[in-house]
């Protein structure tokens, strides 16, 4: 069975990605651009404790070759 992505709020994914490497470059309104030292660029909508929707983590896995295990371990 496939395992499931999980549902968090935006502060959890913000601070995954901060672990992961990557620094807030920006904000344009509710949005932050975030940048790692290769490049690759992630944004992230800020709405406080609103859970970030599934696809969306999706493609911050998939750009950053990680699996949902990882993902959560970092979490």
């Amino acid at each position: 069975m496939k395992e499931k992505i999980p549902r968090v709020n935006a502060r959890k994914v913000e601070k995954t990605i901060i672990k992961m490497g990557y620094k807030i470059k920006r904000q344009s309104g509710s949005h932050r651009i975030y940048k790692n030292q290769d490049g690759k660029r992630i944004t992230l909508p800020i709405h406080s404790e609103k859970i970030i929707h599934p696809k969306m983590i999706k493609v911050i896995l998939t750009e950053n070759n990680l699996t949902i295990a990882k993902f959560k371990k970092l979490m």
